[in-house]
């Protein structure tokens, strides 16, 4: 599993734009919580849960636990994921940590065994993955609409939290390849999202989840900062 390219398909940060109007009283109250978290958005802190599905073989095939961190740097958005557990399954995860850094338009993967850093430049394509960095954690009312059809599916409890569940269809052919569909289930208090589902174009998803969510609390700055030693090896893939 190439797991940074993957993460950056799970994120949305976009520029400003012009609302087009929302389907729904309901679906307007949403976006406009998000337009006002977004507002005042400086960073973000949550431990999470990722699945990944597999429909050929109709089971969860990868577990991935751990806590992410967001912040805003200038225009852009830098963000670091602490897994601190990997494995097929929640009751096969291995200890092993490893760090993922999303920063200058590079995505850093730092696995310290066997103490090497995996460093993709994304160039050209940065603002396209940028694009997803942030998916529900900053991202505005009006973003959403600008690059998706949303859909308000009605009101659902997520662990707990009241939450109103949207439906995404990407605008964009491309994004489209990617994932067909994505789902939010946006906490109707804090205006972020507990929950994301991805769906890929042969029906496999990724399913996110998110808890002990913290937003515009103080993030250390080392938190941003892969923790490497001067025999850390670093690869750079090309392709």
């Amino acid at each position: 599993m190439l797991f940074p390219i993957a993460l950056a398909l799970l994120v949305l940060h976009f520029g400003a734009a012009a609302r087009q109007a929302p389907a729904s009283p309901a679906l307007d109250s949403v976006l406009r919580k998000m337009d006002d978290v977004a507002a005042k958005f400086t960073s973000a802190q949550a431990d999470f849960e990722w699945d990944r599905y597999e429909k050929v073989i109709d089971e969860v095939d990868d577990v991935q636990t751990g806590v992410i961190y967001y912040r805003r740097a200038g225009k852009d958005i830098e963000m670091m994921a602490d897994i601190r557990k990997d494995g097929p399954s929640l009751t096969e995860l291995k200890s092993e940590p490893k760090y993922v850094l999303f920063s200058d338009a590079k995505i850093q993967m730092y696995q310290p065994k066997p103490n090497q850093v995996t460093v993709y430049d994304l160039g050209q394509h940065s603002s396209e993955f940028e694009s997803y960095l942030g998916l529900g954690f900053g991202a505005s009312g009006q973003e959403l609409v600008k690059q998706f059809d949303v859909t308000y599916l009605g009101p659902e409890t997520v662990q707990g939290v009241a939450t109103a569940k949207l439906q995404l269809i990407p605008k964009s052919e491309r994004v489209r390849n990617n994932f067909k569909q994505i789902f939010l289930w946006i906490d109707l208090e804090r205006g972020v999202s507990v929950q994301q589902k991805l769906v890929e174009p042969q029906d496999d998803y990724r399913l996110a989840k998110y808890n002990a969510i913290r937003i515009n609390e103080k993030v250390n700055n080392d938190v941003f900062r892969l923790k490497t030693n001067n025999k850390t090896q670093i690869i750079s893939p090309r392709g």
